[in-house]
Formats: C-alpha cells, structure tokens, sequence
C-alpha cells in the first residue's frame, strides 16, 4: 500500500467501514471468533456426560477432564483475542505514534503465532482422547459436540497458522499469522507523521533583510561612546622652546 504505515493510512483520517468490513484480516477474525465459539460452546454445553458407574460427570473425552478444560480454555481465549483485536484494528489507524503501532503489529505477529501452535496442539489431543474413548450411551449423546470441538480446532490451526508468503494460491496465505507479518514488513512512511507545524511552515518564507537606498544621512550615525574632545595642549604643560 502506497504512502502507508504499517498496512494503514496516515494518521487521524475516517475508516470506511465498508472496506474495513471487506479486509482479509477482518474476515479472518470473524472466522476465527466463530471457530473458536464452536470450540469451546460443544464441550460446555454437552461435554460432560453422566459416567456409566454413578451420576456424575465425566468428560466425554475418554473421561479425562484436562481435555474439556484445555478445549474450554483454549476457545475462551481465542475468543476474547478476536474481539480485543478487532477493536485494535479499528482504531490502529487513530494511532498517530510509529512506535505504538509497530508494537500492535508485533502483538498481533506474536499471539497469532501462539495460538496458531496450541491450537495444534489441541487437535492433537482431542483427538487422541476420542479416540481412547471406549462406546458407551455418552458418547452417542455427546459425539457431534465432540467431533465439532476436534473439526473447528483444525480449522482453527489454518485461520491462525503462518504460511509462506512467497505462495499467494495457498489457502493459508490470508491466515492472521501471515497477514500481520506482511503488515509489519510494509514498515513506515515517516512522511506521515509529519508535524502539523511544519506542513504549515514550509509555504512561508522568511522575511528579508531591511535593504537601505544605499545612501545613509549623517542623522543615523552617532559619535562612539567614551570619547572626549582632544585638546591640542593640555593643561599645565608647555612646550620647550630650542
């Protein structure tokens, strides 16, 4: 993007919400908020079944209650991530210092990164813990919320994910990993951040240099200070006659 800061424009101008609503980057964020509801929603909602042996719960993941609260925190917390920044990206073009944007930007290349990895690790062993789940009236009552949980987090791991920029056709390519990266290559037009003294100041021209007529009167000058009359004989003092 010509004359752009860090995938924004200068500083202060209105966001048109008709293109922001259209960014690959807002998209992948509605994406990834949706995904990250389907996550967490199943396993709170119909994750913990009654046990064969009494009334009470147990997790349908093969009875192992780290993984409902891995699966639960973890699309907690992408959830939360999405919406803190969706508002970032909303006022990102309201910050006028280089300094703070190239720290949001950061932000964003970093946590994406992060929760790109866990949620590859949470697919993992979801599904590792379904598999190890023995049949039984549970999970027939609580399989699709246990399927939708393991499907949403490996399309969770593509809407985070890095990818190689050097490969547009790849489908990961708009990924929130990838797309705060290039934000951050775009770097800074310093020219944005010019001080509003100095635009206004660079049309103005210094004044000149009072120039005279060339001939000055003999009213402008003055006698220099600290002088006194000469006199050509001083009191008290004869000159010797030869």
């Amino acid at each position: 993007m010509e004359g752009a800061s860090f995938g924004a424009g200068r500083a202060g101008t209105a966001l048109d919400p008709v293109s922001f609503a259209r960014r690959p980057q807002t998209l992948l964020r509605v994406a990834s908020w949706v995904f990250s509801i389907a996550v967490f929603g199943p396993i709170v909602n119909e994750g913990y079944v009654n046990a064969d042996s009494g009334p009470e719960l147990r997790c349908i993941f093969n009875g192992n209650a780290g993984a409902c609260r891995f699966g639960v925190a973890l699309g907690l917390g992408a959830f939360l991530a999405c919406a803190a920044f969706l508002v970032l990206d909303v006022r990102f073009q309201q910050i006028s210092s280089v300094r703070d944007r190239r720290r949001a930007v950061l932000l964003d290349l970093g946590f994406s990164g992060l929760w790109a990895f866990l949620w590859f690790v949470g697919f993992c062993f979801l599904t590792n813990q379904w598999q190890r789940t023995a049949p039984g009236p549970g999970t027939v009552q609580a399989g699709d919320a246990a399927r939708a949980a393991i499907a949403f987090s490996f399309f969770s791991i593509l809407s985070w994910a890095p990818a190689d920029p050097c490969q547009p056709r790849l489908p990961a390519q708009v990924a929130l990993t990838v797309k705060a990266l290039q934000r951050f290559r775009l770097g800074t037009d310093m020219s944005l951040f010019a001080t509003e003294q100095l635009g206004s100041g660079a049309g103005q021209a210094y004044p000149s240099y009072p120039v005279g007529s060339g001939v000055e009167g003999t009213e402008t000058y003055q006698s220099p200070p600290f002088t006194e009359t000469l006199e050509t004989s001083p009191k008290g003092y004869q000159v010797p006659a030869y």
